[in-house]
């Protein structure tokens, strides 16, 4: 096997200062180093990963089954705080799942190049999250058996969802993004999918991926239909990430509580959604960089991008916290005035100073390029957002709960045993998805890398003929 060749210097982007691939080989070499993670055997540190994930499933599993059985009155919850963990971890996880969203399809249409290399391992995390996410709503039924009955079809009992109810959008709205970001994984699979059977030596392995990619052949006929679909796709995925996150902030801006009836709620939680999002990437790809050895292609320029993406939505969500305390006094209303001074003030100002701390002053970090590409500080910054995020949920939920307008039944919330088993239960049921996809499926997709490559050489190519050119003129 020949040695990798070293990168030229010239990037596809002049203002790239990384190379977006460290190393050149052969489209073969490139193929089979990149499918390595799941041809070969897995090491002890991801069986014990497994084996932690596994076992916060199962507690996730105690937690739901006792739930069932007696009821939500395991939960924390209490009047005046109706909602709480469930809701938090609701908003919380579907936030995670935008990011996938917005590195595969936003950036797919504006022709970013560096995202061929993290795109799939974010739009996995975006499916896991999206499970995660809806296991909540369906919790908070109560009844959760009765499910059937937010979905609105034709039946014998003659009764239709109340569409006036943000529970009702939260089920389209997750249904929908499930949909298009499965849709949307599965096709970029297709390609490398059928590179795998290719290279896969045990008949078993040839078999399922086979049958997983549905006949790809590579031929130029199949190479149009997948481009086609695959950028209907994006364009049909990338208005979902405003639509969703804004369709789960309706769930408290069209209530009358001081601290949710607020026209800003919307982007808001967008940009919120993309921040934790893009924080919940780096902390899942800069570990998976160096256990699998993916330096070559998941290089300092893609974590210099992501940084970089990561300071303009933190930035974003600075300016809706600030704007939310200053509407707050300028409106002049008490009630609001209340609201914003108990975050600040009250029994739960420790988590808002937490919040602010991790997500206002963190990324500010990264204006410094040299901490843009260092990637323990990238990982412990990406770990304090999503802390950060979580609590930001928290505050934002239990808080004008706690304390609304009748003094009488102002009560403050703790929450259960139970409560915190559903949250570490879906971080383990996450982290098992994610550990799963990483020994299964080739986690960088392989055909765009390679077209990458092909582009950098043209690139390299034709910068290297007009350098001969004017050479030549002198």
């Amino acid at each position: 096997m020949s040695e990798p060749l070293p990168l030229a210097p010239v990037t596809a982007d002049p203002l790239v200062v990384h190379p977006l691939l460290e190393e050149r080989r052969p489209d073969a070499q490139l193929g089979e180093a990149l499918l390595r993670p799941v041809l070969t055997a897995p090491g002890m540190g991801w069986w014990a990963l497994v084996g932690v994930c596994a076992a916060l499933t199962v507690l996730l599993v105690v937690a739901i089954t006792i739930t069932f059985v007696t009821g939500v009155g395991m939960w924390g919850n209490n009047i005046p705080v109706a909602w709480a963990f469930g809701i938090i971890n609701f908003v919380w996880w579907i936030g995670i799942g935008h990011a996938g969203t917005l590195i595969s399809a936003i950036l797919l249409l504006f022709g970013m190049k560096w995202r061929s290399s993290v795109n799939r391992m974010a739009e996995a995390m975006t499916l896991f999250a999206l499970v995660c996410a809806a296991l909540f709503p369906l919790l908070h039924l109560g009844r959760p058996w009765k499910f059937y009955y937010l979905v609105p079809y034709p039946s014998s009992l003659r009764m239709w969802p109340q569409f006036r109810s943000p529970l009702t959008w939260d089920i389209v709205a997750i249904t929908t993004y499930l949909t298009v970001s499965v849709l949307f994984w599965y096709l970029g699979l297709l390609p490398d999918l059928a590179t795998a059977r290719d290279t896969a030596k045990q008949p078993w392995r040839r078999r399922v991926w086979g049958l997983l990619s549905l006949g790809w052949r590579g031929s130029a006929r199949h190479w149009r239909h997948w481009r086609t679909g695959y950028l209907l796709l994006a364009g049909l995925a990338t208005p979902l990430v405003v639509s969703v996150h804004t369709i789960v902030s309706f769930d408290f801006a069209v209530a009358q509580l001081p601290g949710w009836h607020s026209t800003v709620f919307p982007p808001y939680f967008v940009a919120g959604a993309i921040f934790s999002g893009l924080a919940m990437v780096l902390s899942l790809l800069i570990p998976a960089r160096r256990a699998l050895h993916l330096h070559a292609v998941v290089t300092q320029a893609h974590l210099d991008a992501l940084a970089r993406l990561l300071l303009v939505s933190g930035l974003f969500v600075a300016y809706g916290y600030v704007q939310e305390h200053f509407f707050g006094w300028y409106s002049g209303n008490p009630y609001e005035m209340h609201a914003m001074n108990i975050l600040r003030t009250g029994p739960y100002a420790p988590a808002f100073w937490t919040v602010f701390a991790c997500n206002v002053l963190v990324p500010q970090l990264f204006w410094v390029a040299r901490l843009r590409t260092q990637p323990v500080v990238l990982w412990c910054a990406a770990l304090l957002v999503n802390v950060g995020m979580w609590l930001e949920r928290f505050i934002i939920i239990v808080s004008p709960l706690s304390e609304d307008f009748l003094p009488a039944s102002w009560r403050h919330y703790a929450p259960t045993w139970v409560d915190l088993s559903l949250l570490s239960g879906t971080v383990g049921l996450f982290g098992l998805g994610f550990l799963l996809f990483l020994r299964f499926l080739p986690p960088v997709p392989i055909s765009e890398v390679k077209e990458l490559q092909h582009e950098l050489e043209a690139s390299e190519a034709f910068a290297h003929d007009v350098s001969a050119r004017e050479g030549g003129e002198r």
